[in-house]
């Protein structure tokens, strides 16, 4: 499961599933952003499920304090984005409840959802930008030299 090949197409899924997220929607089509959003959150489980274990070493080291400075950043950068999402997530899931009972309003949840993805889709581009390097070799665009 933790082929290139396997890494690209999570990623892929995840970011159009995350941009579908955001298509602007109403009570009459409700269904389709619970359906992007289940797969939304499926993706993001699969992605951080990939990178585990880069995840725990990066963690480890970061206790050991060896981290280096741009490590550091991404580290912040991705625990922000693990944060802003499950919130996000679970604050969608329990919005469902009074949005199901009244279309028409806007619950406490349904807003804390809409916030918290918001600023998890800033955080999503910062990190795109951090792993550039990784996205350029996955796509085949080699570094040049001078």
């Amino acid at each position: 499961m933790n082929s290139r090949s396997t890494k690209i197409i999570v990623d892929i899924l995840m970011v159009v599933f995350l941009a579908l997220s955001f298509v602007r929607w109403e009570a009459s089509n409700f269904a389709f952003h619970a359906i992007v959003g289940i797969g939304c959150t499926l993706f993001f489980t699969m992605h951080i499920l990939i990178h585990r274990k880069w995840i725990v070493t990066v963690m480890k080291s970061c206790f050991a304090g060896e981290l280096k400075p741009a490590l550091k950043w991404k580290l912040f950068v991705d625990t922000l984005l693990l944060v802003f999402w499950s919130i996000s997530i679970v604050a969608g899931f329990i919005a469902v409840i009074p949005f199901l009972n009244n279309p028409e309003s806007i619950s406490l949840w349904g807003n804390l959802h809409g916030l918290t993805a918001r600023i998890g889709l800033g955080l999503v581009i910062v990190h795109a930008v951090q792993h550039l390097p990784q996205i350029k070799s996955y796509i085949g665009i080699k570094k040049r030299v001078n």
